[in-house]
C-alpha cells in the first residue's frame, strides 16, 4: 500500500521536493576523492522516532522506515502529507557494555520547519514526537 506514496517522492528525482535538515559540518572524511562520511551537528528540533526489533537488523530498519512513510503520507492528524526530509536518521543500540550492537534500532524522521511548533499526531501508537538536543550524527 506505500506504492503510490514512493513513486510520488522518487519521481522524476524531484529534489525540489526534500528539505534537507539545516546542520553544521563538523567533519569530513575521503578517501581518494570519494566521500565516506560527514559528522554533523544537528540543532534542537522535534523528530518522529519509531524503535524497532526484528531478528535481523536490517528488517528493523526497513519495517520503521515503511512506518514512518505512513505517517509522513497522511496517517497523521492533519491528514495531509508532511514533505520528506532528508536524512531519515537509523540510530543503533548497542548493550550496556557498548560491546555489542543489539537487535533494536530507531528509526527518526525530522519534522519540517513549518511543523516544529506543532507536529502533527501519529496514528500509529508506535511512533512518538521527540524533542531531541543538538545532535551529532553520522552520515554517508
Amino acid at each position: 500500500d506505500m506504492a503510490e506514496p514512493i513513486q510520488q517522492l522518487t519521481r522524476n528525482n524531484n529534489p525540489q521536493g526534500r528539505q534537507s535538515i539545516p546542520f553544521t559540518l563538523i567533519q569530513r572524511k575521503e578517501k581518494l576523492g570519494d566521500l565516506l562520511y560527514e559528522k554533523r551537528q544537528y540543532g534542537k528540533a522535534k523528530w518522529a522516532c519509531i524503535k524497532m526489533k526484528e531478528k535481523q537488523y536490517e528488517q528493523s530498519i526497513c519495517l520503521g522506515f515503511m512506518k514512518l512513510m505512513r505517517y509522513i503520507c497522511e496517517q497523521n492528524s492533519s491528514g495531509l502529507y508532511l514533505g520528506i526530509t532528508i536524512p531519515i536518521v537509523t540510530i543503533v543500540h548497542t548493550n550496556e557494555s557498548q560491546s555489542e550492537m543489539t537487535q533494536s534500532v530507531t528509526v527518526a524522521y525530522y519534522l519540517p520547519e513549518v511543523l516544529q511548533d506543532e507536529p502533527p499526531h501519529p496514528f500509529d501508537s508506535d511512533i512518538i514526537i521527540e524533542e531531541w538536543p543538538s545532535t551529532i550524527v553520522y552520515s554517508r
